[in-house]
Formats: C-alpha cells, structure tokens, sequence
C-alpha cells in the first residue's frame, strides 16, 4: 500500500468493511471513536449484522457509510417514503444530529458489543445513568477523556464472544 495516504487507506479500509458485510452478512468491527460514549467505548468490538431501513428503527445502533467513512451512531429518526428515505442519527456523545443519509448509505445493525470478556446488548432506549454521562460527554471533552480512562482501568481480556 505503499504511496497512499493515510486518509487514502482509511477510505479503502471503510470500502472493504461494507463489503465483507454485503457479502457475508456479517461484520466484526472494532472501535476507535468515542462519539457513542458511555454505550460503545473504544476498544469495544461490535458485532454487526447486514441491515434494510425497514429493519431499524429509532434507538437501533447502526452501521452507515458517508463520505468514505463508516459511523456508528443511533437512529434518532426516519422521514420520507420507501423510494426516498432518510435516516437520521447521532452519536450519543454527540452535541448535535448528523446530517440525514438515503437507506442506500445503511450497511447495518449493531447486534452484540464485546466487552471485557462479555457479550452485551444494548438497549434502544439508554436508562437515566447513561444518559446523564452521555449529556455530560455532549458538552466536554475533558470529562469523555475521564469516562474512557476509568473504563480502561477496568478491562479485562478481550476474546471473541459473541456467536449468535
């Protein structure tokens, strides 16, 4: 991969990623980002399975490609009609909603995180703890720098978990 930018193999990486998903079904993808604080850390691995826009709905975790990036976030939203759907979404940790994307932008649904040794499901509709850390990650950046380092002082091993 030699004389290709960084955000070059970045792109290509997301392209590969939403291919082996088409293809398979199915996708193990792990975490970098901390706009889905307190629900997804980084480190987590997220088990995601192939998706329509009739399948998800508000409060699901999906999988969406934009701008040769992938993000997962949580459908905060659906508007328009089969032919011209749009999904809206935010990450949890985010101050605002992203801009909307066609149902051809959804790769798919979040089924399983993996985390320290356990295999999660997360709800739809987060309880009142985890949101008020979510409002408070939403407005600083110093405290999801705490979040993430008090998660990782407690993590265990990381296996792969998650099977159904």
């Amino acid at each position: 991969m030699r004389g290709r930018s960084s955000a070059e193999l970045h792109a290509l990486k997301c392209e590969l990623a939403g291919e082996v998903l088409r293809a398979s079904g199915r996708l193990r993808l792990r975490v970098t980002g901390w706009s889905m604080l307190p629900a997804i850390f980084p480190g987590d691995t997220l088990v995601i399975e192939r998706a329509n826009s009739e399948s998800v709905d508000k409060g699901d975790i999906i999988l969406i490609h934009r701008d040769r990036r992938i993000f997962v976030h949580r459908v905060s939203g659906k508007s328009g009609s089969d032919g011209d759907l749009q999904i809206v979404t935010q990450g949890d940790g985010m101050a605002k909603p992203d801009p909307p994307v066609s149902s051809s932008q959804l790769l798919g649904k979040v089924t399983f995180v993996e985390r320290n040794g356990r295999c999660l499901r997360l709800a739809t509709s987060p309880r009142l703890p985890m949101r008020a850390v979510a409002a408070l990650v939403r407005r600083s950046s110093s405290v999801a720098r705490v979040v993430v380092g008090v998660h990782k002082m407690g993590q265990g091993p990381q296996e792969p978990l998650c099977q159904g």
